[in-house]
């Protein structure tokens, strides 16, 4: 039986940093893993193939460069399903490989197989062949979240499917219903309308991406319905069945809403909720409990309420982000093994790679306002950046958050090309504490999109002079 100091269940975002950071510290490290390859939902089913698919989507359609070249432009004019798999696929591998060379060079174990807990220190890794009986001193639960797939759905992963199975469809549909306004569905649903398929979109609630700032949301739902995508904002799925062909037609689903109104599609993508995997992992075992969703919770250490079990990724719930996740798996190997860390939550950001982008970082103008915090909103619109003109992208803005008597930066928010990147400036002022006039005193590369942080702060700067 082996020992180690330190034993990870999962290679995904959380268990790959958790592992290397426990083997940069000197620690035996193993890193146990159920599936066919490293990386968990990020590398194979989510995060990566879902963003290489995007890649592809906008290179090929020209979608990114109708603002130039007009709304017709279009690079390839027949794109199936095999010109988009074979670019994630690439990506997929490449992934994979860097994965595998990460834990080789750290002299991380790399265990294939089912992990269960046996008893506090002692896990069982089941193989279809034989097991493995592992010993540790810390563990850290890293084992990401799935799909979730309720019984009432008749899900046949050819015309009613999750988001894992959306990534094997055969061919292209004409339409499709996507259940599901959070990230994954808006995602999805903007990646499948720029390609020309007919999309509805049904939202329970009544704002698309609700933890979003309301501007920002609002702007966002705008694109959305300027790409064709019809929106069934607080509108619940009362059933979901599958119809018959008629005359020879492809047969169609029928989404049935609440209010009584009947949806009908070629095809049916269903993105509510995630829910975890916990239930395999025996952790009644070491006396731990999970929620209904199979989550567990955590301290501001990611340590759960058995002392050297930690939990990070998606297991622990929101904002269930595959850069947060590599944060939180770093940040519970320092505190497991006394390793002074610092970080800053509050300044986690946040990706959405719909089309356009969104990202943010900081507080929202309505978080502000419930906290009665003072605040001016400074705007930059791409429109008014030479940069926003060579690509192409008039419809974007960048907008910072700043506090009216001490002039820091409490957030900023980005919709268009590049958000996710631009959206890293502002965080770096806001980590080092800086104020607005950074931005008014420092000059940026012409024409960038980083310049629309200066517009932002003249913009904002001149409403607090209320000129």
């Amino acid at each position: 039986m082996r020992h180690y100091d330190c034993a990870v269940i999962g290679t995904g975002p959380a268990g790959q940093r958790a592992a290397i950071q426990a083997a940069k510290l000197g620690k035996t490290v193993a890193i146990i893993e159920k599936s066919f390859a490293v990386g968990g939902a990020a590398i194979n089913t989510g995060t990566i193939p879902s963003k290489a698919l995007r890649e592809a989507v906008l290179h090929l359609t020209g979608a990114n460069k109708r603002g130039l070249f007009g709304d017709n432009h279009r690079v390839k004019r027949d794109i199936t399903i095999a010109d988009l798999i074979a670019v994630s696929q690439q990506v997929i591998t490449n992934e994979r490989e860097v994965i595998r060379g990460a834990f080789d060079r750290n002299d991380v174990d790399l265990l294939w197989g089912t992990a269960h807990f046996e008893g506090p220190n002692l896990l069982q890794v089941k193989r279809e062949d034989n097991t493995e009986m592992v010993m540790a001193d810390k563990f850290v639960v890293a084992t990401g979240t799935r799909p979730a797939r309720p019984e009432r759905v008749p899900f046949n992963d050819t015309t009613v499917f999750c988001s894992d199975a959306l990534l094997k469809l055969a061919h292209l549909p004409k339409s499709m219903i996507v259940v599901g306004g959070g990230v994954i569905g808006t995602e999805y649903a903007c990646i499948m309308a720029t390609l020309g398929v007919r999309v509805t979109l049904i939202e329970g609630r009544p704002q698309l991406l609700s933890f979003l700032d309301h501007e920002i949301s609002e702007a966002f739902q705008y694109h959305v319905r300027r790409a064709g995508i019809t929106l069934r904002m607080g509108e619940k799925v009362e059933g979901i069945e599958h119809l018959p062909p008629n005359n020879g037609d492809a047969p169609l689903v029928q989404a049935t809403l609440e209010s009584g109104k009947k949806l009908r599609a070629q095809t049916l993508l269903y993105a509510v909720g995630r829910q975890g995997v916990c239930g395999e992992l025996g952790l009644e075992n070491v006396g731990l409990e999970y929620d209904d969703r199979e989550r567990l919770k955590v301290n501001e250490h990611y340590q759960t309420a058995v002392d050297h079990v930690y939990a990070a990724g998606d297991v622990i719930g929101f904002p269930a982000l595959a850069s947060t996740a590599m944060e939180q798996g770093r940040l519970a190997i320092c505190h497991a093994f006394g390793v002074e860390a610092r970080s800053m939550p509050e300044l986690f950001p946040f990706g959405i790679y719909a089309v356009p982008e969104i990202s943010m970082v900081g507080k929202t103008e309505e978080q502000l306002t419930e906290a009665s915090i003072p605040y001016e909103a400074g705007i930059a619109q791409y429109k008014e950046l030479a940069r926003g003109q060579l690509l192409g992208d008039d419809t974007g803005m960048l907008k910072l958050l700043i506090h009216q008597e001490e002039r820091t930066i409490l957030g900023v928010h980005a919709i268009g090309t590049g958000a996710t990147e631009l959206i890293h400036i502002g965080q770096a002022v806001m980590a080092l504490g800086g104020t607005v006039d950074y931005f008014l005193d420092n000059v940026f590369n012409f024409p960038t999109l980083a310049e629309a942080y200066k517009v932002a702060a003249l913009n904002g700067v001149n409403k607090l002079a209320h000129v």
